[in-house]
């Protein structure tokens, strides 16, 4: 975490943030030798431009940035943030920033996003620049929020050998130990034991059993929010296989748990006040003898039996069981977060996750509060005539729909079946992962809407 909170500091060299509006009036405040240099090195305020100005003895004295003035068509708020890879070390400051303390806490949080990396098997010890926190930004806020960013890509980073149901099991329990809690883990026949039949019959294959991780945070008498996370630590495709190409980010498909955990950081190191439950269902959907099957019929714990369409529609699977324990506690807010279809991708892109409700004003809240805090997700809606596309000849329903289209709705429509109780639900298909470098997003893994619902909580639930 690359942001210092405390002053003051022997020496901060100030990043002067200059638009075409506020340059000429920002250059009378630089000594004439700066000018000059600023002119020889060709800057010009335009978005993402920047320019190291020296001092008498060569060291770095300040930093010109151009930003995007308020309001400027797709202006990237997330853009000062690449400072953190090309700077060199020393500790900078913000100033001059347009759109007050919101911009600058958008700045200094991409600073800290944009400075991540993986280190555990490729190790970098070179000095890199550090960052004061700006004025009127709160610096906890800002440290849980990228505390809570770096644990989720940490997991999603991991390969596969290394993150496996196990040690998924052991990054999920030590998120609820480090706030005093002792979480309940169910795994293998036990799931049957305690009727999650389908998250057994989804990880039965694989050489380490399947699990469902369980914690409850806060006060049992506060408004109830459940998070779900789909866990599944490599995926395959079950014998319905993949090709290789598509295996190689299945690493990734556990990157719901890692948001759920993500959030769940935030949320109970803020101490907002909510009774919060975390489940988290672990598998991996390997390939052996015991692999569930195409047309193979399973019951849920809901009750309803699900003929199994395709094995490689597994996270709906283990979705349904986690979704029906969560919504049978009648939680305020159930929230779920699968990498869950290819068809989102391709209706929205990697870097907008749909989200699925049938209440409106949250879907309102959500949209708002995504953009505003540069985590933008769209809504997608829940098809009602699309409900008939999971219809079974055999079974109360099937894991997947009987034609090519609307992968991702009708996803979210078996989802639907199971959450009868809560009293709002919402479903994040979201891809977890960056392919690309961009401001605030090095290439990677990735939490998507953690920091928009951390927000939207923090607003209705905020600590006493």
């Amino acid at each position: 975490m690359l942001l210092i909170a405390e002053r003051p500091l022997t020496k901060i060299v100030p990043i002067h943030c200059v638009s075409a509006q506020t340059w000429n009036e920002a250059q009378q405040a630089l000594s004439v030798e700066a000018r000059a240099f600023a002119k020889a090195s060709g800057f010009e305020p335009k978005s993402g431009r920047h320019c190291l100005l020296p001092d008498a003895q060569g060291n770095v004295s300040a930093v010109l940035l151009g930003v995007d003035a308020p309001g400027a068509a797709k202006a990237d708020t997330f853009m000062p943030g690449k400072l953190a890879t090309l700077l060199p070390a020393a500790a900078y400051e913000f100033i001059d920033l347009p759109g007050g303390v919101a911009a600058a806490e958008l700045a200094a949080l991409s600073w800290c996003l944009s400075a991540y990396r993986f280190t555990r098997f490729k190790k970098n010890d070179a000095e890199q620049p550090r960052l004061v926190c700006p004025q009127g930004v709160d610096a906890a806020r800002l440290q849980r929020m990228v505390d809570g960013v770096t644990l989720a890509r940490d997991l999603v980073n991991m390969p596969p050998n290394e993150m496996s149901p196990q040690a998924l099991e052991i990054a999920a329990c030590a998120v609820g130990a480090r706030f005093g809690l002792k979480p309940c883990v169910i795994s293998g026949d036990d799931l049957l034991k305690y009727n999650f039949p389908l998250i057994h019959a989804v990880g039965r294959a694989a050489q380490e059993a399947p699990r469902l991780v369980d914690f409850v945070f806060g006060s049992p008498d506060a408004p109830k929010v459940t998070l779900v996370g789909k866990g599944v630590c490599f995926d395959t495709g079950g014998l319905d296989i993949k090709p290789s190409s598509a295996m190689l980010l299945m690493k990734k498909d556990m990157a719901g748990a890692a948001t759920a955990l993500a959030l769940a950081h935030m949320i109970m190191d803020a101490k907002l006040n909510v009774r919060l439950r975390v489940l988290v269902p672990i598998v991996e959907n390997a390939v052996s003898a015991s692999s569930f099957r195409p047309s193979d019929v399973y019951p849920s714990r809901k009750g309803l039996n699900v003929e199994i369409g395709n094995t490689d529609a597994e996270g709906r699977l283990i979705l349904a069981d986690a979704l029906a324990l969560a919504a049978e506690d009648k939680p305020d807010l159930l929230i779920d977060f699968a990498t869950l279809t290819g068809a989102a991708r391709v209706a929205l892109g990697p870097d907008l996750p749909p989200f699925y409700t049938s209440d409106d004003a949250l879907a309102a809240e959500i949209t708002d509060i995504g953009f505003a805090q540069h985590d933008p997700v769209w809504r997608l809606p829940l098809w009602e005539p699309y409900d008939s596309l999971l219809e079974s000849k055999v079974a109360d329903l099937n894991n997947v729909s009987s034609g090519p289209f609307a992968g991702s709705v009708t996803a979210a429509l078996f989802l639907r079946r199971f959450v009868e109780g809560a009293r709002a639900w919402v479903h994040f298909d979201m891809y977890g992962w960056n392919p690309s470098t961009k401001p605030g997003r090095p290439e990677g893994g990735e939490t998507q809407a953690a920091r928009l619902l951390y927000t939207l909580l923090e607003k209705r639930y905020p600590a006493a």
